[in-house]
């Protein structure tokens, strides 16, 4: 089984306290699909514009990333430029150019299958509704999204909720969606709209999960360095249904350990700029970390 990953493939603009870099890989397709790629093999849909360097399309190949659902079109590629302060909790978005992903509507490949899970990364809801309507999708979904998309496409994303099996967003979007004040409150709400697992990520805080009468925590992975924070939901996102789509089932056990998993993937992306935190490391890195995860998290 493999895990299909759709959402934007982007040149970002970041600055931060640390430091700042111009034109540098981004998107959320592009960090969940590399998360993702130490667990399981990856197909990728998305859409990039001419300017847009075979260099890269090579890397995600060579992470067992197949690359046949990026689509090349004339024009620039999605562009986004933001700055962070030492609250590097918020962006402050300077400026944003769709460019080629403007209206973008995929052809989807003959090669994805409906058998396949999936991960609708965070993009429009109606674009998500529009691959999961294409691909008709029997494994396990997921879908994340942004405070942007629940103020100005609040139905189309709850009528999507409808349809999928886990749901990410962060704690500010949850109390947006919800109007609740209180996470388990706003945890509630979220699932009476029939998705049935809600994990509410709280950045250097961890993760919460809620489905039914199982509900638990996984902390955010302590670190000593901070660079970029940009892709760090996306790739948590990544690493965890990376995980799952590699176990034979979803429960208790493996679901805990994806979130752990998530966040550790997490803590090395945002130790440095673009996507280097992620290709710069192996699974024994990865293993690593778990480890002293499990030390830090055990009483």
């Amino acid at each position: 089984m493999a895990l299909t990953v759709i959402g934007s493939m982007a040149f970002d603009s970041i600055e931060t306290p640390f430091g700042k870099k111009r034109d540098i890989l981004g998107g959320s397709a592009t960090f969940a699909s590399i998360s993702a790629s130490f667990f399981t093999p990856v197909n990728i849909i998305s859409v990039v514009g001419t300017d847009f360097s075979e260099k890269y399309i090579k890397m995600f190949q060579k992470r067992g990333v197949d690359t046949r659902g990026i689509e090349i079109k004339k024009g620039n590629t999605f562009r986004w430029e933001a700055k962070y302060n030492y609250d590097l909790s918020h962006a402050e978005t300077l400026s944003t150019h769709l460019n080629v992903f403007d209206g973008f509507r995929p052809l989807i490949p003959a090669h994805i299958k409906p058998v396949d899970n999936l991960l609708l990364a965070n993009i429009d809801p109606d674009l998500q509704s529009y691959i999961f309507s294409k691909i008709k999708p029997k494994g396990l979904v997921a879908c994340d999204t942004m405070n942007l998309w629940i103020q100005h496409r609040r139905k189309s994303l709850l009528n999507l909720l409808k349809k999928i099996d886990l749901f990410l967003l962060n704690d500010a979007e949850a109390r947006q969606l919800s109007g609740e004040s209180n996470l388990l409150d706003a945890a509630k709400f979220i699932s009476k709209s029939g998705v049935k697992m809600v994990v509410i990520k709280k950045g250097e805080h961890g993760a919460l999960f809620f489905s039914g009468k199982l509900r638990f925590m996984v902390p955010a992975y302590l670190l000593e360095r901070i660079t970029d924070p940009t892709g760090a939901g996306d790739t948590f996102a990544g690493g965890m249904m990376g995980y799952l789509t590699r176990q034979a089932s979803v429960n208790d056990r493996s679901l805990r350990k994806a979130l752990v998993y998530g966040s550790i993937l997490a803590s090395f992306a945002v130790e440095q700029f673009s996507v280097e935190g992620l290709t710069n490391i192996t699974r024994k890195d990865i293993n690593s970390r778990y480890r002293h995860f499990e030390k830090l998290t055990k009483f």
